[in-house]
Formats: structure tokens, sequence, C-alpha cells
């Protein structure tokens, strides 16, 4: 029976597999197809352009156009080209500087072409985009600067061209809703820098609020909805949005403050290997390969080897790199890679000295952010809505202990020696926020058995631990605490664990020289960033995410 019955499943399985070929065959020649045709649609609109300037004669000719090759090879002779000459010696103005103290002044500004509105043939509305600023300019014919044929060529920009304006600032008397620059730029000379083909996906769809789709669809109007997965797919496009843009600048910014913070306190700055022999964290979420015949794996966090530094007398030591993590782990909070922003440092007497650093460091954050960052913020907040993170000059301290009580005491069943799982966090968070009025707050002394080999047990009840885990809005994004500085403890630490002591040899036996009581933490960049802007998936703080399923672009 089993042997008859195998020929029409093997020819199943071959037909199925041949109709997969097929599909992704015709997949690949559809998308080849497209790709050629916004290839012939970028050809033809760079043609009908560059026509557009040709059938014009005289000094106006000169005011428009598509910039050649030759003149962006940086040359720096000023006759080169029209728009050499137009530029050269010129002061460039970002958009986001221009404002009202600049009325009548004539400035240079170089950006994207976000929209393009015409009004008739002597009038048309081009805004230009710089990154999280845009501008609204006007191509109005004039007989000593614009023509006809220039406000045809402006009305012909592609979106998302790569335009220099030279103009002169006005200030409307009316509030101008579509550009967050509340001047306008009355176009006297405008070249295109890059032309744009067709984008898979649109500027103006992909920064679409939810509550602007709601509302739409509510008046019968269905407008388009870019998905997380399209997004990434079109990463260098969906970039481009105002809040994308603000997003990691304000990413930017957390880095920033983190290096300047800690090179105050009298940190020094380390970049230790990724490659290493042996987990550096423990457990099965490693990433294995081979390393020139022998087993390797992607490190899993700089633990090992910033505790070796602070043994080599840095005192205290950050970084800042990739960290990996090979978990299986579909979550909106979870990735394969992350930037992790690591700390450690000698501890004079007590593990809180660690917590001490932590609190001044984010409150620190968050007060820069909310100082320098307003405008991106914004960004953000109108295309995902959220609001401020609540949080206090002295953070919340509160022990394990007393947030399983809470939970408790809410009717939460927790076990009071195990860890605490998303939805535990989740309500925690909401009970301090009604209790205490913060959404970032410190968790100290877990139980033992859910930390790392490396985490020192507490003095007074070995069941737990000089350990600590930072929240904010009920989800965390700090783990740390006092590390065990003795080798044969650590060895047997590691070995009740499973971690073969051999493939950590030399980072024991960095301890058996002299080493100092230490401790230090661990973050996620793109976490504390999605928490603080109140994102619901962490794959919109990270530039080019990696999960379990995604490894592009």
């Amino acid at each position: 029976m089993s042997t008859e019955s195998e020929p029409p499943k093997v020819q199943e399985e071959v037909d199925s597999s041949s109709q997969s070929i097929s599909k992704k065959a015709a997949k690949k020649e559809a998308a080849k197809k497209a790709k050629e045709e916004r290839r012939k649609e970028a050809e033809a609109a760079a043609s009908a352009a560059s026509a557009l300037s040709i059938e014009e004669e005289g000094p106006l000719a000169n005011n428009y156009g598509d910039v050649p090759l030759q003149e962006l090879q940086s040359v720096n002779d000023p006759q080169t080209g029209k728009w050499s000459e137009a530029v050269s010696g010129r002061e460039w103005t970002e958009v986001g500087a221009l404002n009202g103290s600049l009325k009548d002044q004539e400035v240079l500004i170089r950006g994207r072409v976000h929209t393009t509105r015409p009004v008739g043939n002597k009038l048309a509305f081009v805004v230009v985009r710089e990154r999280v600023s845009t501008v609204q300019c006007l191509a109005t014919v004039k007989p000593d600067s614009v023509s006809k044929e220039m406000v045809r060529f402006v009305r012909s920009l592609s979106n998302e061209s790569i335009v220099d304006v030279i103009g002169v600032v006005s200030v409307p008397d009316v509030e101008i809703k579509g550009a967050t620059q509340q001047v306008e730029v009355q176009i006297k000379k405008l070249y295109c820098v890059s032309r744009a083909a067709k984008t898979p996906i649109t500027i103006e769809d992909a920064s679409r609020s939810e509550a602007e789709i709601e509302k739409a669809s509510k008046e019968g109007v269905q407008l388009p909805r870019v998905n997380q997965d399209t997004r990434l797919n079109n990463r260098v496009i969906d970039i481009r949005t105002l809040a994308n843009q603000g997003i990691f600048r304000i990413q930017s910014q957390v880095g920033n403050i983190f290096r300047q913070f800690l090179l105050s306190e009298n940190f020094v700055e380390i970049h230790t290997p990724k490659l290493i022999a042996g987990s550096s964290e423990g457990g099965s979420a490693v990433f294995r390969l081979d390393y020139k015949g022998q087993s390797a794996c992607l490190a899993q966090s700089p633990q090992l080897h910033k505790q070796m530094s602070i043994c080599g007398d840095f005192g205290r030591v950050f970084e800042t790199g990739p960290v990996f993590r090979a978990e299986d782990s579909y979550t909106h909070r979870h990735l394969c890679e992350f930037t992790g922003l690591d700390v450690e440092m000698e501890i004079k007497k007590h593990y809180s000295e660690v917590m001490d650093i932590v609190d001044c460091l984010f409150v620190t954050i968050f007060d820069s952010l909310n100082n320098v960052c307003k405008k991106e913020l914004e960004a953000v907040a109108k295309q995902y809505p959220f609001e401020p993170l609540k949080y206090k000059p002295k953070t919340l301290r509160l022990t394990f202990e007393e947030g399983v009580q809470m939970l408790k005491d809410a009717g939460v069943e927790i076990d009071p020696l195990g860890d605490l799982n998303t939805e535990s966090e989740r309500k925690l968070g909401q009970l301090v926020l009604e209790k205490y009025g913060t959404e970032f707050y410190i968790l100290h002394r877990y139980p033992l058995a859910v930390r790392p080999f490396y985490t020192m047990p507490c003095h007074d009840n070995s069941l737990y631990s000089n350990s600590f885990d930072v929240f904010i809005r009920g989800e965390e994004i700090i783990s740390g605490a006092q590390r065990i500085h003795i080798p044969e403890f650590l060895a047997e630490r590691a070995q009740a664990c499973g971690i073969d002591v051999k493939t950590i040899s030399t980072y024991i036996d960095s301890f058996r020289y002299g080493a100092p009581p230490h401790g230090g933490f661990g973050v996620g960049l793109e976490r504390v960033v999605m928490l603080f802007c109140g994102l619901n998936n962490i794959r919109k703080t990270s530039l080019y995410p990696r999960d379990p399923l995604r490894i592009a672009p």
C-alpha cells in the first residue's frame, strides 16, 4: 500500500515545486519589467524637461533646467554651465532655517520636490522638503526672471526629484497649512539636480496617520494604508517621511547624550569584538558560525569583555555597538540584531552606585530630547500620536518583592521567585503610574534564578540578586547588576547555568589577578526610542531591522 501510494505523492510534490518555481520566475520577471518601466519613465521625464529648456532661447533660459553630469562632478569653475554660475559663491540656507527674519532676502536652498500644484499656465506651486522641514515655493511668470516655459518645467518635476532653488523670501498674510515653514520662496531660478523615477510608495501615503485613514473611511473615502512590510521593503523611500526623519534624529540624539554624559562622568569608550568563542549570556539564542575551523558565535552582548576591561584598570567603560540574539521572537519589541548601549564600572561600596548612574543618565537624556528635539517629536507625534513620557527628576526605585506585592494586591497571580512576563510588566507599569505618577522606574533585587550566571547574589538572601531592570511605559529597557568578581565563584555559577567553563576560561582567568567589585547595565537603543515616542513596534526605530524573517534591505 505504502509503496504504491508514493509515486502520486512524489508527482504532486514535483508539480507543486514546478508551480512554485514558475510563480517565483513570473514574479521576478514582473519586478524586472516594472523596474524597466520606471527607468523609461524617468528617461522620458528627463527628455521632456530637457526639451522644455531647449525650446526657449535668451537669458531666461539660463534660469532653469536639468543640471548635466559634468557640472556635478565637483568642478570649481563657475563657467562650466548655467547651474554652476548661478550657485557659485552663494551661501546655502537650510529649509528649516527659513523664517520671517529673512523677508525680502534672496536665498539658495536644496531639497526634494514634495508636491507640485499647477495653477493655470503662469503659476505653479512646488513644496520643497529638506529632512523634517518643508517650504512652499512659487514660480510665477515675470518678464525679468520667470518665463512660461520655466513654469512648465517646474510642473514637469516628478515628486522626490532633488532641486536647487534661488528665490526671494516672502511672508504671506495667512497660515501655510501644507508646509512646516511659515514663509514662501518666490522662485527666480530652479535647477533639477537629480530626477526621480516613480516611487513604489508615495511619501504622502507613507506619511498618513491611522486617524486620517479612519476619518476618511467614515466619510466614504478609502485612502491607501502602507503596511509595515511594504515600508521595510521600500525603506529608502519610507525613511524620507517627516516622522521617520524625526525618529532617527531622536535616536541620534539619544546616542549623542549617552556618550557625552558618560564621558563627563569619567567613563572610557571601548570597542569589543563581536566574534567570540563562547556565548556571552548563556542559553541557546546565539548565532553560531565556523571561524577558520573553530566553533564561534556572534556576541549576545559585550558583557564579558567590558568586565575584562574593568579588570584591566579602566575603572569605568561604555560601548555602543551591535548585539545579536538568535531568538525566534516575533513580537513588537524583539530583534535579532539591535544597537546596544553598554556600561560597566567599579563599585566602591554598594551596587546602588550603578543605579545612580542610570538615574542621572536617563533623566539627562529625556530632558535633552524634550528640549533639543521639539521639532522632531512634533513630526513623530503628527503621524504617530503619543503622550509625553512622565518621569521624575529623581527616579523611583522599588524592590522586586515590592513590585510582586503590588501585583498581588491588584489580584495578579505571580511567582515570587520567577521572572515577570510581558503582561505582568505592563500591569505593574500601570500600577506604578497610578500610585507614583511616573512611567520610568527601577525595579531591583531580582530573583537569582532568572538572572545571568555572572550576577552577584544578595548578601542577606541568596535567592535574590544585586540586579535591576528599568522600565518605560510598562516595558523593560535595561538590565543591570553587580557582577561576580571572584573566579572560583564565577566558575561555579557558570556550571550551574549549563555553560561550558572551557569556552569562557579567558574571561574567568581575567579575575584571577585581582578584580575590583563592579557592575553595569545594557540598554537597547531602539527600544528606548520606541518607548519614549510611544511607538507600537520596534521595527519603526530600527533603520534596517533584522528579525527572524528579515535580512534585507
